[in-house]
């Protein structure tokens, strides 16, 4: 099987997308930008029911630690960055967010798979979403790193199993679970857009926990 063809949209292009942020938001800010295409937007999004979550009364959620909300605020900010990505950013057809606030980031590379739509994954084009993406990123709960490298590692295997035999593993790195996947990103050996890629991807989604989806 011939995995050599370069791929529209790079395997880590999230993770790409995450560490492009410090650069854009010195530059832009989501005020400004007008919407791609003439067409009527709608920022309709689907809403969830509120909910209470109960805080015990030793705990003190007043310090520094705290996490306000916790994944409610984080749900709300993702919202937030969705209706933005669909009003100034000019993509419609934006994912709304999974009830965890988490997005459907296979929908977010086949929009950015599109011609001239790379910047789907960025905060839009010229950066007008990010902003609100770095409240996005801030809002986000914690994750457990030992969880996410073991999800990764059972992925990455499985995708190998399953025909892309060149899928690296993840790794740790100062405590934090790093993604596998093409061996070379710079100059990628594995075509994320063949068949046999996406029927890989299909077969070994279910093992990348909520969130990890478009990290390796």
């Amino acid at each position: 099987m011939s995995q050599q063809t370069t791929s529209r949209v790079p395997a880590r292009l999230r993770l790409t997308a995450l560490a492009a942020l410090p650069v854009l938001v010195l530059t832009v800010a989501c005020g400004g930008g007008d919407g791609a295409g003439g067409a009527p937007k709608n920022d309709a999004i689907a809403s969830v029911p509120e909910t209470v979550t109960a805080t015990p009364a030793a705990k003190d959620t007043a310090g520094p630690s705290a996490r306000p909300a916790g994944k409610s605020a984080f749900y709300d900010a993702q919202l937030a960055y969705v209706r933005c990505m669909r009003v100034k950013g000019g993509y419609q057809d934006f994912p709304d967010p999974k009830l965890s606030g988490h997005l459907d980031w296979g929908k977010v590379e086949e929009i950015s798979s599109r011609p001239g739509q790379m910047e789907a994954a960025k905060g839009g084009r010229n950066g007008v979403c990010v902003p609100e993406l770095q409240k996005v990123m801030q809002a986000e709960p914690a994750r457990d790193q030992q969880k996410d490298y073991e999800s990764m590692l059972a992925h990455a295997k499985c995708m190998r199993d399953n025909g892309i035999s060149r899928f690296t593993n993840p790794t740790m790195s100062g405590g934090n679970a790093q993604p596998g996947g093409d061996p070379n990103p710079a100059d990628p050996a594995i075509d994320s857009g063949s068949p046999a890629y996406k029927q890989a991807r299909e077969a070994c989604k279910a093992k990348l926990l909520d969130g990890l989806d478009g990290m390796q």
